[in-house]
């Protein structure tokens, strides 16, 4: 077990995406899948007692190393890195299709009310959603759903991990008084920063929009990162 610890961590630190369990058994044939499930779990175990600077998450499907979050202001000093953009309307649209998928665009217009299209194409070259097929009515509408990278950049492990609505509003109860992060930023609403937490999202939604159950189907039909284009 020690060894299979050993060649997964190895594994995981030259990935740059999240690998699954197939995935890594794939690499490793001779294993079994629930030794390699037990060699990921005690190694998630080990780096949750270090408390160092990077931990082994459980995102998007897969395992991944990530730097802890309480010292990204000095990784920020030495990466520098440029800050993902998405408009106040993509961040409402991204979190309309992330909690009503499979959906189609004229749903999303219904909800926002305005052409949603030039947004969708954005969110879709941000590889944040994708097209999941057509809708068998007059027309074959395209429907579109979230892919693995939005659940990789919102740290999520699947879409049951979006907030529900009851969690959204206690989350706003504990920051009533907070300024809206929304609240600075220019009227026309071109450029707002990209917040990582998924509750940011879920903000964007109207009231009277109860997401559905999400059920196994949806994440099902979300491709690996490394099968399919966007």
């Amino acid at each position: 077990m020690e060894e299979l610890k050993n060649i997964i961590e190895s594994l995981l630190f030259i990935s740059d995406t999240p690998l699954s369990v197939e995935r890594i058994k794939n690499t490793l044939p001779e294993m079994e899948p629930s030794e390699i499930k037990t060699a990921l779990d005690i190694l998630v175990k080990e780096y949750e007692t270090r408390a160092g600077g990077f931990t082994l998450c459980e995102v998007a499907g897969g395992f991944q190393f990530r730097t802890n979050p309480v010292y990204r202001e000095w990784i920020a000093r030495l990466v520098k890195p440029s800050q993902a953009r998405l408009s106040k309307a993509a961040l409402e649209t991204l979190a309309i299709v992330a909690y009503r998928q499979p959906i189609m665009r004229t749903d999303i217009e219904h909800i926002r009310g305005v052409d949603s299209g030039g947004v969708l194409r954005i969110l879709m070259e941000r590889k944040l959603v994708r097209v999941l097929g057509r809708k068998e009515i007059p027309g074959r509408p395209l429907i579109y759903a979230t892919t693995k990278e939005f659940l990789e950049v919102f740290g999520l492990k699947d879409l049951k991990d979006l907030p529900s609505l009851k969690e959204i509003e206690t989350f706003s109860r504990k920051n009533e008084g907070t300024p809206n992060p929304f609240a600075q930023q220019p009227a026309n609403d071109e450029q707002v920063g990209l917040i990582p937490e998924a509750e940011a999202l879920a903000e964007q939604l109207p009231e009277s929009e109860r997401p559905p159950e999400y059920s196994s189907i949806y994440q099902s039909k979300i491709p690996d990162p490394d099968s399919s284009t966007e």
